[in-house]
């Protein structure tokens, strides 16, 4: 299997004569973890101009979410480093005025919940503008290109966590979610993406025999990658989803959860493909601070057999019948928004809320996000790039 990356350097000669602005971090690596900025500098046929850097910083160095990172000189190469999450989101017009080509270079997960390939519609956008090229190198979905979950964004929910309506567990690659957001939801820029050689949709990042670089500092492994669909939600709420221990997005609890008693509730709802396990923890930052947290861990046992968004529903769902007392959901704000409440912005729908809120179980949400579902996968098959 070839990357986009991989395959653009290969064939960098198409690209002469273009001042290019790399949008990349620390996880835009090829098969031998040659960084994706030290490729294009070495290559003759490329002129980069400057570096553009997502949420947590183009090194990965911002360890808790919603930090916002400086501009600055990167040393090696004296180029200026543009930060696409600091006081703006968007590319300035100084930037701009810098290059003649965007080459987008990073690693999704999976998950409409996450800021990068905002970041990238972002530039898409901004090239649209000023009559600019977005060149997307892409890259593997490491939770799988096939099973797709989860309810669609509704539009009044749009935010920097969920720009587009699409649906929780896209099951598409950054390349493909570009093409889509060109296409269908109208941004018009002028694209072309490098695909991949040589890569099944059916594959999990384990499959792939590539070294995992954490695409952001809270998603460690490729497991922490493919358990987010089901606790990201838990942003919303007090409860910790495990940000500062050894296992974020794996690890839930607060202190007033009894594990035993909630590792109990999961298992008897008999879920495909995972097993929660009982667990104490004690976060070094955010929720739960230097506090001990019972809860549960997820161990996925089948990976094809997972629905990571069903079972993180349902959590969520039990945890708030149990702990009516306590739990509590987030207020504002969260990533820029300062009215809607952060759960609805996480899940794109109040309609989450509102059935953990009247403790009648979450079947017609999921019954709900069904339907939307099989609206979606009709539009997504426009854009997809890979065969099984």
């Amino acid at each position: 299997m070839e990357l986009g990356l991989e395959v653009f350097i290969k064939n960098a000669r198409k690209y002469r004569g273009q001042r290019i602005g790399l949008v990349c971090n620390q996880a835009s690596v090829d098969r031998t973890l040659r960084h994706a900025s030290e490729l294009v500098l070495s290559n003759k046929n490329l002129e980069v101009t400057c570096f553009f850097g997502p949420q947590h910083g183009i090194r990965g160095e911002k360890q808790d979410n919603m930090v916002e990172s400086d501009d600055f000189i990167e040393p090696a190469s004296g180029l200026p480093v543009y930060s696409l999450y600091g006081t703006s989101r968007e590319p300035t017009e100084t930037s701009l005025a810098a290059l003649d080509t965007f080459v987008v270079d990073m690693q999704d997960i999976g998950t409409r919940i996450y800021t990068f390939m905002y970041t990238m519609a972002n530039c898409m956008r901004a090239a649209k503008r000023t009559g600019k090229k977005v060149v997307v190198l892409d890259r593997p979905n490491p939770i799988g290109g096939v099973q797709i979950e989860g309810n669609v964004l509704d539009p009044k929910y749009a935010s920097f966590v969920g720009q587009f309506p699409i649906c929780t567990r896209h099951g598409m690659t950054m390349g493909e979610l570009a093409l889509m957001f060109n296409d269908a939801f109208g941004i018009h820029c002028e694209l072309s993406v490098v695909p991949m050689k040589k890569y099944s949709r059916k594959s999990y990042w384990q499959d792939l025999n590539r070294d995992w670089v954490v695409p952001s500092p809270n998603i460690p492994t490729p497991l922490s990658a493919l358990a987010f669909p089901a606790t990201v939600t838990f942003e919303g709420t007090n409860i910790s989803e495990g940000r500062g221990t050894t296992h974020p997005f794996e690890w839930v609890g607060a202190p007033y959860v009894n594990p035993d008693a909630l590792a109990a509730e999961m298992m008897r709802m008999k879920l495909p493909g995972v097993v929660f396990r009982p667990i104490f923890f004690q976060p070094t930052y955010q929720k739960g601070k230097d506090t001990v947290c019972g809860g549960v861990q997820i161990h996925v046992t089948d990976r094809k057999k997972f629905r990571p968004f069903v079972a993180g529903v349902r959590l969520l769902a039990k945890i708030a019948e149990l702990y009516p007392k306590d739990f509590v959901w987030k207020k504002p704000p969260y990533e820029y928004e300062y009215e809607k409440m952060p759960i609805d912005l996480i899940a794109g729908t109040s309609k989450l809320r509102e059935a953990v809120d009247a403790r009648k179980g979450t079947k017609a949400f999921e019954e709900m996000a069904e339907e939307e579902l099989l609206k979606f996968s009709k539009l997504r098959k426009r854009y997809l790039l890979y065969k099984v």
